[in-house]
């Protein structure tokens, strides 16, 4: 998605300021899908990575911001925000949260790519993610929850006609699986959103280097943060049931994954494929120029779900009982 608040070099040496940095250059950068990220260089030559939350309020990213230094005192391989020299970590920019971040060097890896040695990573960096929630702060259910969910949808419905019947699609599917939810799995914190672009490997490593963007971090079900992960990773034309099988069993292996988890992985997976293709209709699909193809295909979520619901991962899930 493009850039949706610039950024001066003026104002960006006024937040570097406030910040304790002495900014040379800013840049935009074009990734992210929802927020604003700019690559400032201070007069040293040392890069760092900045954001401007375009969704996200100021109790949010603080909540985010104060999560990513907790779990770095746990070892969890994340960034730590920087610190502004009147001790807080969030700045404003336009009237939105802002803040800077170390520029972590590493690379996205490719879906063509992704071994079993990386899902194993995976596995172990989500379970320990999830393992942390007695020792970090707290978190608010977030802003993807079902009523979240069907909003969005009425306001496809009311914006955009020509999604109206994915939308209905959508709706009438997220209402059977929620009502198959068992309230009562393990939650904690959960990532929310981890897929191949929020991770960064160490060059020429399956070691990562840091995981990124915890905007949609949130307390919520296990079972559905691991569906979000395994569908971001282990799926291209369809699922690989060898990387699937490598990331349940290193995640496994670090918080293991109960009986009554496994048994809601297919109906957390289906809630968390409805997520995404809502999502991706309303930040993609609606804001797409006229005659240009959205960035990425919410129709790729509705494929997952389809073959959830066909049971192709039936074998790879019971294999964890």
């Amino acid at each position: 998605m493009g850039l949706f608040t610039p950024l001066s070099l003026p104002e960006a040496r006024r937040l570097g300021a406030e910040f304790g940095l002495d900014v040379a250059a800013a840049e935009a950068l074009p990734a992210g899908s929802v927020n604003s990220n700019y690559r400032l260089t201070d007069t040293s030559g040392t890069r760092y990575f900045a954001r401007a939350y375009e969704e996200q309020g100021q109790k949010g990213a603080e909540a985010e911001l104060r999560l990513l230094i907790e779990l770095s005192d746990l070892g969890v391989p994340v960034p730590v925000p920087r610190a502004r020299r009147d001790g807080g970590h969030v700045g404003e920019l336009a009237g939105k949260p802002f803040a800077i971040y170390p520029w972590v060097d590493g690379e996205v890896v490719c879906q063509a790519r992704v071994s079993e040695h990386h899902m194993a990573a995976i596995g172990t960096a989500l379970g320990r993610i999830h393992a942390a929630t007695p020792r970090v702060t707290p978190l608010s259910g977030g802003r993807f929850r079902p009523e979240d969910l069907r909003a969005r949808l009425a306001r496809i419905r009311a914006e955009s006609p020509e999604h109206a019947a994915d939308a209905d699609l959508i709706e009438s599917r997220l209402d059977v699986y929620v009502g198959r939810r068992d309230a009562a799995l393990p939650s904690g914190v959960i990532h929310g959103d981890l897929f191949r672009d929020n991770t960064l490997f160490e060059r020429g490593t399956t070691r990562v280097a840091s995981l990124l963007d915890f905007e949609s971090a949130s307390h919520g079900c296990f079972a559905f943060d691991i569906m979000v992960t395994l569908l971001a990773w282990c799926y291209g034309d369809g699922f690989r049931e060898e990387l699937v099988n490598a990331f349940l069993s290193a995640y496994d292996g670090v918080r293991p994954i109960t009986a009554e988890e496994r048994d809601a992985l297919p109906v957390e997976g289906a809630i968390a494929c409805l997520r995404f293709a809502t999502t991706r209709i309303t930040d993609f699909a609606m804001r797409a120029p006229p005659g240009q193809a959205p960035g990425r295909d919410y129709r790729r979520f509705l494929g997952r779900l389809a073959a959830i619901e066909a049971g192709v991962l039936s074998t790879a899930f019971d294999s964890l009982g």
